[in-house]
């Protein structure tokens, strides 16, 4: 809506493709936008901005590197630096953050995530995440920024399709309380799970194990993962089971009421308890031992 028929600019090191195979250039497309593709696959510099600007873009958008890392010889110009320059020449600048982050990952030993608040401080015209991810509510994409580009946005025909019903407003309203509240890392379950001590998760996995009679807890790495902080793990403890047949064993736990999902490594079905939620452990050893059975 904002940009058909206009020129929009993106940086080739943020041509990303999402979830489902959805590509930025495709998506760029589709919204009736003029792609203007600067810099190279692991390089672009403000003057690449600048040149683009100057020939007539009148959008400019940051994609997030959400699920991926581009490392060694690589060069991006920081974000306010972007936004500056684009606005020097009338354009408006979306940030587009994936992950929805709205605290600060690197309080919790993980690398900073771009979060919302920074880039509406830095100036970015509309800002778009999601409501899951970091953020821990339900699946939802989220719009926020300047009012008079939210109304257009507002009056594009696909918003009626697209627009979130009444489950998923009073569920986003509900997570975004907890951060209002600061709460977020006590009630929100992605944050529970980031931020719960390493030796509570050794003395829930050692409890499973003793109520279990089987099975040997080591040391492990929990991968954040869903669409944020590429690579990026937190220490953990898991419970490692000996089974004849994993994959059958791991199948079983997936059909228990509830659920039960694992990895298997090296032949071995793993249980990681930075996972589980608190409250969940018993049905969580009720499974296990249904599926010993």
């Amino acid at each position: 809506m904002l940009a058909k028929r206009k020129k929009a600019v993106i940086s080739r090191t943020q041509l990303v493709e999402i979830g489902g195979g959805f590509r930025i250039p495709e998506v760029m497309a589709q919204s009736g936008a003029k792609l203007i593709e600067i810099g190279t696959t692991n390089r672009v510099h403000l003057q690449d901005y600048q040149e683009a600007l100057e020939q007539g873009a009148q959008v400019v958008l940051r994609a997030h590197h959400s699920n991926f890392k581009i490392i060694g010889f690589t060069a991006e110009p920081e974000l306010p630096e972007i936004i500056r320059l684009a606005h020097s020449h009338g354009a408006v600048f979306i940030d587009d953050l994936g992950s929805g982050a709205l605290l600060d990952t690197a309080r919790f030993g993980l690398s900073h995530e771009p979060m919302v608040q920074e880039s509406i401080s830095s100036g970015a015209d509309l800002v778009c995440f999601s409501g899951d991810k970091l953020l821990g509510g339900p699946q939802a994409g989220i719009i926020v920024g300047r009012g008079d580009l939210l109304a257009k946005i507002k009056k594009a025909p696909l918003a009626r399709a697209l627009r979130a019903d009444k489950l998923c407003l009073a569920a986003l309203s509900a997570t975004l309380m907890h951060y209002l509240k600061g709460e977020a890392e006590c009630r929100i379950p992605v944050w529970k799970m980031i931020t719960t001590p390493l030796e509570d998760v050794e003395k829930r996995a050692t409890q499973l194990r003793e109520k279990l009679g089987r099975g040997n807890v080591k040391t492990g790495v929990s991968t954040i993962g869903g669409g944020s902080l590429p690579e990026e793990t937190l220490p953990t403890m898991l419970l490692q089971l000996d089974v004849e047949r994993a994959d059958v064993f791991a199948r079983k736990l997936r059909l228990s009421d509830p659920p039960v999902i694992t990895r298997i490594e090296q032949d071995k079905v793993i249980l990681d308890l930075r996972t589980v939620m608190p409250g969940q452990e018993e049905a969580l050893a009720e499974a296990v031992q249904r599926a010993f059975a």
